[in-house]
């Protein structure tokens, strides 16, 4: 077992500061509602819109920060594997059976959480944002938002608000279901996720693929030039991906020997000097 690291600090800061707000959302939204009574209607209110306001803030930040880094792909909904992630979860779970979806660095959701984040990215969470601002601005003095009834608006924004506290209980049972049950809950806090040596090794794998794609051709008469700038790659690949595995052994962990087996050139040949 290794540690590699998977969440960059920009993505966790997201998560937190996501997480915090959404929470404060839905406890100031029950207290306008009735629901419960701590803080009293004007202050509830108040804090709801200031909490409303940094949130939209964060998901400015969040939408360039996923389109600068083409963090938004690990989003894009898939069918692979969702019969064998849906069966993993009714059953599987259950009866210690392996995960059927390995993280990676380039894929770090499997099918169903695909699915389910690209849902709450692109229509829960807007949604949320524009029945809020009609809440916001209806009948505002100039210029404000003229509509006859906020019924309709607000029967959504309070449905929305009960989908994502139902979201928020899931996924606070799945995170124990890691290797082990606050496994998933420290990767998010520090960034390091624990993964088997086979998981590591195609991590690597898919690092030299990666930097395959930025081989372009090379003219015949510079081949060994050639050759130096691909082996080049590939050893940067690597050593990119090294720096990501924690070099501190976990319990029962084996040496790193075989990346740094990797790493080490191999001695020139009398035709190569």
């Amino acid at each position: 077992m290794k540690k590699v690291y998977l969440y960059k600090r920009f993505e966790r800061f997201w998560h937190w500061g996501q997480t915090i707000l959404i929470l404060l959302l839905i406890f100031t939204g029950f207290e306008i509602h009735g629901t419960t009574d701590f803080m009293g209607y004007a202050s509830a209110v108040r804090i709801h819109n200031i909490a409303a306001w940094v949130f939209m803030v964060l998901i400015v930040f969040a939408v360039f920060w996923h389109i600068t880094t083409d963090e938004w792909k690990h989003y894009l909904p898939t069918i692979k594997n969702m019969r064998a992630q849906l069966d993993y979860y009714i059953v599987g779970i259950f009866n210690n059976a392996p995960h059927p979806t390995k993280k990676r660095t380039l894929s770090k959701l499997n099918p169903l959480q695909r699915l389910t984040y690209f849902a709450l990215k692109v229509l829960l969470i807007p949604s949320m944002v524009i029945t809020g601002l009609l809440y916001m601005y209806f009948n505002y003095p100039l210029p404000g938002i003229e509509m006859k009834s906020l019924e309709l608006v607000a029967v959504i924004h309070t449905f929305i608000a009960y989908l994502l506290l139902t979201f928020l209980i899931i996924h606070l049972y799945l995170i124990t279901t890691g290797h082990t049950v606050t496994s998933n809950l420290n990767a998010m806090i520090t960034g390091w996720e624990i993964m088997d040596d086979d998981e590591v090794k195609e991590i690597v794998t898919e690092a030299v693929e990666e930097a395959g794609m930025k081989i372009k051709p090379i003219d015949d008469e510079n081949d060994s030039v050639g050759h130096d700038e691909i082996k080049n790659l590939v050893i940067e690949a690597l050593k990119e991906t090294e720096e990501k595995v924690d070099k501190k052994k976990l319990k029962g962990q084996k040496g790193d020997h075989h990346i740094h087996d990797l790493m080490k050139p191999k001695p020139k040949t009398k035709k190569e000097e």
